[in-house]
Order: C-alpha cells, then sequence, then structure tokens
C-alpha cells in the first residue's frame, strides 16, 4: 500500500441531534482531497471512533469510501476488544476500505506476546491490510515489531507514542529481518512539530490533524519542509507551537480544538462527543488566532 503526501484524519460530524452528518463528513473528505491529501484514515482517533456505535462506523466508512471514488487509499479504524476489533475490520472490508488502522486492546495490558496475538487474531479474521497504531497499551519492543510485520496481514506500524529512540531501533530491526517494503508514519498529535527527529530515523510520512481544519496551512508546512524552505519553520512558530500549548490544557483537546477549528472555517461538523469536551469560548479565540496567524504566514510567503 503506497502513500503519497498527507495522511488525512477527517473529523467525524454530528449534527444538532447529535447523530453522524453523512453529508457533511463526505464534504468534508471531498475537501481534503481537493486539497491533496494522500490516503483518508476514517473513523479513527481523529474521528472519535470510541464514541461511535457499531452501525455508525460502518456508515462513516462507507461515506468516506464513498467521497474518494478510489482516488487514495482509504483506512478505516479498528481496535478495543479483540471481537470489537475484527467486527470492526469486517465492516470496513464491506463498506470497501482498502485496509484499517488496528488500535491498541481497550483498557487492559498485556506482553509482548499477547500484542503479537490481538494482531494476529484481528488480520487473521479478515483478510484486509493493516497498519499497526502503536500508542497507550500497545507498545511494541523491537523485537516484537518486526515479529508484528511478519504477519501477513500487516503492512505498517503508526507510532503514537513519541519515543523517538524506540522507534529508531524499531524501524533499525524491521528494515534488517525485512527489508524496506513496511511502511511507518509518525501518528503523534500535531505530528508537524516532530517531522524533523522522525524523519531523521527514517519516517517521513506522518499523519497530519491540522490538516482537517487547516489544510492551506498543513499542505505549505508540508512542502516547505521537504523543500527546505524557511517557511516550515515560521509556521511551527507561529502556527504549531501554539497549538500545541493550547491542545495540551485539556484531556481530548487533541480532537475538540480540531473541531471547533473545522467550525470556525464553516465546517458543519458539530461538536464532541462525552467524555471529550469542546474549548470554551476564550480559548475557541485563542484557537481563531493561532489559525490566522498561520493562513497570514502562508499568505505572505505566497506573495514575498
Amino acid at each position: 500500500m503506497e502513500f503519497d503526501g498527507i495522511l488525512f484524519f477527517p473529523l467525524t460530524p454530528f449534527d444538532a441531534d447529535g447523530r453522524l452528518d453523512a453529508g457533511a463528513l463526505e464534504r468534508h473528505v471531498a475537501s481534503g482531497l481537493d486539497h491533496g491529501a494522500g490516503g483518508v484514515f476514517a473513523a479513527c482517533g481523529t474521528g472519535e471512533i470510541h464514541a461511535l456505535s457499531a452501525a455508525e462506523h460502518a456508515r462513516a466508512v462507507g461515506t468516506a469510501v464513498s467521497a474518494v471514488r478510489g482516488a487514495v487509499p482509504v483506512i478505516a479504524g479498528a481496535g478495543g476488544s479483540v471481537a470489537t476489533a475484527v467486527e470492526q475490520a469486517a465492516a470496513a472490508r464491506e463498506q470497501g476500505a482498502d485496509g484499517i488502522l488496528l488500535l491498541p486492546p481497550y483498557l487492559v495490558s498485556g506482553p509482548q506476546s499477547g500484542l503479537v496475538d490481538y494482531i494476529r487474531t484481528v488480520t487473521e479474521a479478515v483478510d484486509l491490510p493493516a497498519i499497526v497504531y502503536q500508542r497507550s497499551t500497545m507498545v511494541l519492543t523491537p523485537a516484537t515489531a518486526a515479529e508484528t510485520a511478519a504477519l501477513p496481514g500487516v503492512v505498517g506500524i503508526k507510532d503514537g507514542v513519541g519515543d523517538v529512540d524506540r522507534m529508531a531501533r524499531i524501524v533499525a530491526e524491521v528494515r534488517r529481518v525485512h527489508g524496506e517494503g513496511f511502511t511507518f508514519f509518525n501518528g503523534l498529535p500535531t505530528a508537524e512539530v516532530t517531522v524533523p527527529a522522525y524523519a531523521a530515523v527514517g519516517v517521513p510520512l506522518y499523519s497530519s490533524a491540522a490538516f482537517a481544519f487547516a489544510p492551506e496551512v498543513a499542505t505549505a508546512f508540508y512542502r516547505a519542509f521537504h523543500a527546505g524552505d524557511p517557511l516550515a519553520e515560521r509556521l511551527l512558530e507561529v502556527f504549531y507551537r501554539p497549538l500545541v500549548a493550547l491542545r495540551d490544557r485539556a484531556p481530548g483537546y487533541a480532537v475538540s480544538l480540531i473541531k471547533a477549528g473545522a467550525r470556525l472555517r464553516g465546517a458543519e461538523v458539530g461538536g464532541v462527543r462525552p467524555p471529550f469536551t469542546d474549548p470554551t469560548e476564550a480559548e475557541t479565540a485563542e484557537l481563531a488566532a493561532i489559525l490566522e496567524a498561520g493562513l497570514t504566514a502562508v499568505k505572505e510567503a505566497g506573495s514575498a
């Protein structure tokens, strides 16, 4: 499975009655494609998979597949209990997704052998390529990562831990055992801040939550970073680092602020579901100022 460009994790819009708004989701995904997304990861973390029913999950994935129309890969979230992960993976396959992002087991921890069994059970049950999301209760050692990479259904690892030393050793061990044909990407919240560090250890791909509400900024950063343009550092200074500081004020703001930003841009995405909370009016005003600073920096760079 090949990805080229920013990996887009769309929000899951809810209407005024709190129901999934498929029309708004289709427009949201289409907008991401218009801005050059290299892959669409539907009903994942930014898409509030934890808060979706089985029917809503399937509908969100199906809506994304319909909106994309084969232009880029569509990856669906799956995870939680092993039975739930299998059910979500099967639904993703039925809806036409190209693969799954396998999230960690719910709540409980297990030994490394148990993590491999969890991944194996899901990927053997559903014939669909899987990217393993390393975070929370599913953190792999380099040896376990290599064992995981050998499973027939596994095509990649997304890192949400942020331990660059561990990731460097994982990449080296997987490459040593399996060669170059395996995908890694940086899946930290506001991943742009850590792109240089991850690129240095062989992980150039990254997911961009900011792309869901500021695709102009996210795309400009992506191009500037790869071109060695000073604009990349400028955007880190005026947009990404302030966004991280605001995000760190409350658990769940990695999603809540993205939805608030999308609403500021006129998207009909609604609020977040519990236990997440929406930002306050004052925090939304701060977010608006951060957004304006980012858009202004992009505009000024384009006119220079």
